[in-house]
């Protein structure tokens, strides 16, 4: 049971660290990797409300 909570709360965090990253690349950088706006980058991290809301409720 503790493997799996912490299985979320890692999956958390490398999810969180790459949001911030993401955010600090300017719009220009963003337009290279493929994603058009600042708005996406919640889509891009998180690819389905599904996990976004088994990290948050885990």
């Amino acid at each position: 049971m503790f493997n799996t909570y912490y299985s979320k709360y890692r999956s958390w965090r490398r999810n969180r660290q790459a949001y911030s990253e993401l955010m600090e690349f300017s719009s220009r950088q963003l337009a290279d990797i493929g994603i058009r706006n600042r708005q996406d980058i919640k889509s891009v991290v998180y690819p389905s409300d599904r996990s976004l809301s088994s990290v948050n409720s885990g």
